[in-house]
C-alpha cells in the first residue's frame, strides 16, 4: 500500500484532475483515455482487486455503481432517451480483475468509459 499510486492520489499526494471525490471515493480522469471521456472511480480505502471484496464492501462497491451514471452524465456521456423516445448516449463500466483480467493497479478501481463514436469499434476489437 505504500507505493500504491492511487492509495498516494486519494491522499492528495499526487495531482490528478479530479472530477469527484467524498469521503469513501475519489474519481478522476483517467492519464491513458481509451475514449472521449474515460475516468476512474476509486475507494479511498486500499483493497487490491475485485477478488478481494467481501460483504463487508458491500455499501462502497454500491456507492461506485451509483456514482457512475451520475458523473457520466455530468461527463457528457449519460444515457438517456432523444426527442424521438430512442435509447441515446451510454457508457462503460468495467473492473479489471487480476493479470488475466487486465489490471495494472492492484487498486480496486472502476473505469468508465463513453463519448461519441468511432472509438467504441476500437475498444471492443481490442
Amino acid at each position: 500500500m505504500d507505493n500504491c499510486i492511487f492509495c498516494k492520489i486519494a491522499a492528495g499526494q499526487i495531482p490528478s484532475k479530479k472530477i469527484y471525490e467524498d469521503e469513501d471515493l475519489i474519481a478522476f480522469h483517467d492519464i491513458n483515455p481509451a475514449a472521449p471521456v474515460h475516468f476512474l472511480i476509486v475507494p479511498r480505502q486500499h483493497v487490491a482487486t475485485l477478488a478481494d471484496c467481501g460483504e463487508q464492501h458491500a455499501a462502497v462497491l454500491g456507492k461506485m455503481l451509483a456514482l457512475a451514471p451520475r458523473l457520466a452524465a455530468e461527463q457528457g456521456c449519460g444515457y438517456g432517451l432523444d426527442a424521438e423516445g430512442k435509447p441515446s448516449g451510454g457508457f462503460k463500466t468495467i473492473i479489471n480483475t487480476g493479470p488475466d483480467g487486465g489490471q495494472e493497479v492492484y487498486h480496486l478501481h472502476m473505469h468508465v468509459i463513453g463519448g461519441p463514436h468511432p472509438w467504441r469499434v476500437r475498444f471492443v476489437q481490442q
